[in-house]
């Protein structure tokens, strides 16, 4: 059975730093491809970063670039996303998904899911 859980969500202030993790279990880490998303409300769930199977290549959005820095752990099954100089509208459920190999743009298309962590930014 695979599970994916989030970490590291809570409330900080801008300018603040924060680190997510995300652990997955029941697969075979390597092989998948990781992204990271996040929704928030009344918003529609938005691609934050995807890092590919084996780690070597990163993608992100033009708006999601310079601020979130995405990386994995293979020996330890962890995935993470680092955010800089956190802003109010970066709160949102922040998510992570697992797609076969490769990423893609599209979180329709990602088969395992976490159940998210909150980020909330106070101004």
């Amino acid at each position: 059975q695979v599970q994916v859980v989030e970490s590291g969500g809570g409330l900080v202030q801008a300018g603040g730093s924060l680190r997510l993790s995300c652990t997955a279990s029941g697969l075979t880490f390597d092989t998948y491809a990781m992204g990271w998303f996040r929704q928030a409300p009344g918003k529609e769930r938005e691609q934050v970063s995807c890092i590919s199977s084996g780690g070597y290549s990163t993608y992100s959005s033009d708006s999601m670039k310079g601020r979130f820095a995405i990386s994995r752990d293979s020996s330890k099954n962890t995935l993470y996303l680092r955010i800089n100089s956190l802003k109010p509208e970066d709160t949102a459920m922040y998510y992570c998904a697992a797609r076969y190999e490769y990423c893609s743009g599209s979180w329709l298309e990602y088969k395992y899911w976490g159940q998210g962590t909150q980020v909330t930014v106070s101004s």
